[in-house]
């Protein structure tokens, strides 16, 4: 069974979680990733679509399966500039937007230049609006203030600032002595870690998988389509992403959740009950669950027209799209049960 690095998954996941990486501005991320594949020594490939494929020889060439995460994470673009200088926005995914008021954000203009800024409501200050403790945190009430000296439209724009520039807001990444992953986009860098980790430690040992290979880094996940470039020749294919927590969910921080249904319907049967059946085989800590607000690779790849088996594992994370954490535990039993899957 492999180990869990905690030294190596915290240098990684430093790396990985402070390269920003809104859907669709993914290219540093992808690069950045496909720098520690290449010292792996996996022969590793960058799509059309942004994603990175890598071919792993099998054992057995009689069927070919799949894993992935998703690079692209939750983010904003700016929308339009206002008179007084400052941004509206619109979101990329689904982030929590009541969580973004206060937060440092970093805006990413087409000719590569960046300027830091925070997200404020519209209401900012309770010594001025009557409303600053009440009004509505949705996308409309929320502003970028720029840490550039401007005070109109035109200032804004001669720093190169357009409408659909890219903005990313901070992580807060922080590993704690107790072993909480506390960090905006745990779903899903945590899961690119794992699969890092995996790659590393079954070529260091010169572990063969069982079958023939495809592990993919999927790029606009977020937006519903990051698995449609999977290869059609797969006949299964289990993601890894994040399992929910909360109501009358089993899902939990310490623990590898096993995804038995979504709001795109149930996983498939017998390749989730082989799951299920593999963790306790291997007396890992698992759940099962429905994720009831949820969609996943699976669905993508479905949607694209790939006739395989379709599962999803991951470790269980507290206030999805918000201030996420997990447990260092959940991530060692995501990475337990890919690898006996897999290899």
């Amino acid at each position: 069974m492999i180990s869990f690095d905690i030294a190596y998954f915290k240098q990684v996941a430093q790396d990985i979680f402070h390269c920003d990486s809104p859907t669709g501005f993914t290219k540093h991320v992808i690069e950045l990733v496909k720098r520690y594949v290449d010292s792996y020594g996996y022969e590793s490939n960058i799509l059309n679509s942004g994603a990175l494929e890598i071919f792993i020889k099998g054992k057995d060439s009689s069927k070919m399966v799949a894993t992935s995460a998703h690079c692209d994470t939750l983010g904003l673009m700016v929308r339009s500039i206002k008179p007084n200088g400052t941004l509206t926005l619109t979101t990329l995914g689904g982030p929590s937007t009541p969580t973004l008021d206060g937060e440092y954000c970093t805006v990413y203009t087409r000719d590569g230049r960046k300027y830091t800024g925070t997200i404020l409501s519209t209401s900012p200050a309770v010594h001025v609006f009557k409303d600053a403790n009440t009004k509505s945190r949705d996308i409309e009430s929320l502003e970028v203030r720029l840490d550039v000296e401007v005070s109109s439209k035109e200032d804004v724009t001669k720093l190169g600032i357009q409408n659909g520039d890219i903005v990313s807001y901070d992580t807060k990444f922080m590993i704690t002595d107790t072993g909480f992953l506390k960090s905006r986009f745990i779903d899903d860098k945590a899961s690119v870690v794992i699969l890092l980790m995996l790659l590393k430690y079954t070529s260091e040992h010169n572990i063969q998988f069982k079958h023939d290979t495809k592990l993919y880094f999927v790029v606009y996940e977020e937006v519903g389509h990051g698995a449609s470039i999977v290869d059609h020749r797969i006949s299964e294919f289990v993601t890894l992403d994040m399992g929910c927590i909360g109501l009358d969910l089993a899902g939990s921080e310490y623990a590898v959740s096993i995804c038995a249904k979504d709001s795109g319907g149930p996983y498939d049967y017998e390749l989730t009950s082989k799951l299920i059946q593999m963790a306790k085989d291997n007396h890992l800590d698992f759940t099962v669950d429905i994720f009831p607000y949820y969609g996943s690779d699976i669905g993508a790849a479905r949607r694209a027209g790939v006739d395989m088996k379709g599962a999803l594992i991951g470790s269980g994370v507290s206030a999805s799209h918000g201030m996420e954490r997990t447990h260092l535990k959940g991530i060692e039993n995501t990475l337990k049960l890919i690898y006996t899957y897999l290899v």
